[in-house]
């Protein structure tokens, strides 16, 4: 593996940048291209729906028409980023005399490779100070930080026994240990170029800019990119049509964000947080004095969880209404305190009456004020009724705000997912906050090189996604306009391509083994229909990348289904289940293989095999026993398109590692 150095600077200049006029009549045609794509696809899928489904063997008809219906819901949304896909100019000025802190997040890599990044960020010539976040906590790369002189944060004992958050925890740790007015976010390998802040601060001269984003770029990648791990598509059209309606995001790394922004986020977490806890428990103590009110044998007791049911429902009704948690659960406590004392005062008084009536006159609790003593003394040893139940203990003690079960009770950075960055960038743009993607190299990395960190990689990104769209799904999430919605929503929706793609394989199995026909038949209608379609889909993405390799990325989207479904089954478990989501660091050191094994891509060769079957049962069938012709050969042609696809696993499972010459920018 090479070392990455300092980057020769790469700058936009005028002779590159996007003319205007030029890029209205790209835009222009391109939303032509959009517009015939989606009703050639309308027109098919519809025509599929309404005409063509055979319902006599409708347990894979339908399920490939649902296939077909998403993947046209998915073009749909990738036409409507493109739409709006915007190229900035030039970078503007950067800010005066702005503080800024360089976080470079580190677990496990190699100590020499940390500090190479650590000395390109000190080269930076932005004033800054630069800080390694290291959740290690390795005594080397401690004295190694000091003696480079930059900042050196790791966590305290504090976040023994809580939530680590992974590097979401990490970030939040050194936020509250720092100062600066904005923060550059650097992976451990990401090396960055000496202008980066130069390049991107300027754009924080709008108050409302929460994040500029740069793209990630791999230094270690040979042309051919076996592993697809250069993301041109995504790191310039895509995410320029996401800037265009407002919803470019973070990506982890390479990024600069404003601490204000953050702070805020957090704040206002903590506070919907700990409204969530105290409305929760109160519920839960308000149905457990109601259970108590009807297991209760006396009137007194009755009336005293009376008393503090309805003092519960008062509170839950003030914080529906917007007041204050704090002043509300204050004078719940007060009540309870109150009723509580009313009802030992109420018992002493009976048991005093009682006694005087057995004679015992001499008991020495009728005066006032030795009552008043016991009265204060069996109340705070909690021996009233409404004290009796845990629950209500529980609430009273849940007024006091501290969110002792978290290392921090702030937490800027979201912690829902272990993709912290999208989490992070859509509640700062709910919060209405602005994002910028800038379109120019300044920080190089490195990617996995070997299939298993890079399937490592992906599986974490996947699992991440879609927690986050299973507990924050942004098409419910207040604050987002319907476009924001939509940018995030394609994203994670992208990620249940896994389930289509395995019954793309399926269908032409089916039907060149069994002559199970998922369509009605394979006559003109059908093909006047899909074929355009599928020819004007596959030039949308020619026109939308603008001669950048696509196709690449297009093979890992169908080979990696099995990685895809399982991201989804996982993180479903996690969310509804509580199933424990593994979180693994990738190596960015170290990955070369002697050998892949064949176990990781076990279900992409069940899949080869039983496609090059049914391509040889196909022929067999229609020489031998003259099956649909048409219908044969559109299914051979669908399982060569498959193999095709499928086919980038070979060159992965043999790639050893970067050894030549890298790709071009």
């Amino acid at each position: 593996m090479t070392t990455p150095s300092v980057l020769t600077p790469t700058v936009l200049t005028p002779s590159v940048l996007p003319d205007e006029a030029r890029e209205n009549k790209r835009l222009f045609l391109l939303r032509l291209w959009i517009v015939l794509t989606l009703l050639l696809g309308g027109n098919y899928v519809v025509w599929r729906w309404l005409a063509s489904v055979n319902w006599s063997v409708w347990w894979i008809s339908v399920p490939l028409v649902v296939a077909e219906t998403y993947s046209v819901v998915d073009l749909a949304l990738f036409g409507m980023t493109m739409w709006r896909s915007r190229r900035r100019l030039a970078a503007p000025e950067p800010l005066e005399g702005a503080t800024v802190d360089v976080f470079i997040t580190t677990y496990n890599e190699p100590v020499d490779l940390v500090l190479t990044t650590a000395q390109a960020a000190e080269n930076i010539t932005y004033p800054h100070r630069t800080w390694i976040l290291d959740d290690g906590d390795r005594s080397e790369l401690r004295d190694a930080a000091e003696t480079l002189g930059v900042g050196y944060v790791t966590r305290g004992l504090e976040w023994a026994g809580k939530p680590r958050h992974a590097k979401a925890g990490n970030l939040n740790n050194a936020l509250v240990q720092t100062t600066g007015e904005y923060i550059l976010v650097l992976d451990a390998d990401m090396v960055p170029e000496p202008q980066i802040l130069h390049r991107t601060l300027g754009y924080f001269s709008d108050d409302k800019v929460a994040l500029v984003q740069t793209p990630q770029y791999f230094n270690n990648v040979p042309r051919s990119d076996p592993l697809g791990s250069q993301a041109p598509l995504f790191y310039g059209p895509i995410q320029e049509g996401k800037d265009g309606w407002g919803a470019a995001f973070f990506c982890g790394s390479n990024a600069v964000l404003r601490r204000e922004a953050l702070m805020e986020l957090g704040i206002l977490g903590y506070v919907t947080a700990t409204e969530k806890a105290v409305i929760g428990r109160l519920k839960d103590a308000r149905g457990a004095v109601r259970r108590a009110m009807r297991r209760a044998s006396d009137a007194p007791t009755r009336s005293a969880l009376s008393d503090t049911s309805r003092a519960i429902a008062v509170a839950l009704a003030q914080i529906a209404n917007g007041e204050p948690i704090a002043e509300v659960t204050y004078v719940l406590q007060s009540k309870l305190t109150r009723l509580s004392s009313e009802a030992v005062s109420n018992d002493l008084a009976q048991i005093a009456a009682d006694l005087d009536s057995l004679g015992f006159a001499d008991h020495g609790i009728s005066a006032e004020g030795e009552r008043g003593e016991l009265v204060a003394l069996l109340s705070s040893a909690q021996l009233s009724p409404v004290h009796e139940l845990p629950p209500v203990q529980t609430t009273v003690r849940a007024t006091d705000v501290a969110r002792s079960e978290e290392a921090l009770a702030v937490l800027p950075m979201a912690t829902i997912s272990v993709t912290e960055d999208m989490a992070t960038s859509m509640r700062l743009h709910a919060n209405g906050w602005k994002s910028v993607f800038h379109n120019e190299i300044l920080a190089e990395g490195l990617a996995p090189e070997g299939l298993d960190a890079s399937m490592t990689q992906r599986l974490r990104w996947a699992q991440g996604t879609v927690q986050v769209m299973l507990k924050e799904n942004p098409l419910f999430l207040r604050g987002l306009s319907w476009p924001q919605r939509l940018m995030y929503f394609s994203t994670m929706w992208s990620y249940l391509s896994g389930f289509a793609t395995l019954v793309y394989i399926l269908a032409p199995v089916l039907f060149l083994t069994a002559g199970v026909l998922p369509v009605t038949s394979y006559a003109a209608p059908f093909f006047l229909r899909f074929l355009p379609f599928m020819v004007a889909n596959q030039l949308l993405f020619v026109i939308a990348s603008r001669g950048l390799p696509t196709w690449r990325g297009q093979q890992y989207t169908m080979a990696l289904f099995p990685l895809w479904i399982r991201a989804c089954v996982s993180a479903a478990a996690n969310v509804f289940a509580g199933a424990p989501l593994s979180f693994a660091v990738t190596p960015k050191s170290g990955t070369r293989t002697e050998r892949v094994e064949l176990r990781k891509v076990a279900w992409q060769l069940v899949a080869v095999v039983a496609l090059v079957v049914a391509a040889i049962a196909g022929v067999v069938r229609l020489f031998v026993l003259h099956s649909e012709p048409i219908g044969t050969l559109v299914n051979i042609g669908w399982v060569v398109f498959d193999l095709v696809t499928m086919s980038v696993l070979v060159g992965a499972v043999r790639y050893r590692g970067f050894s030549g010459e890298k790709g071009s920018r």
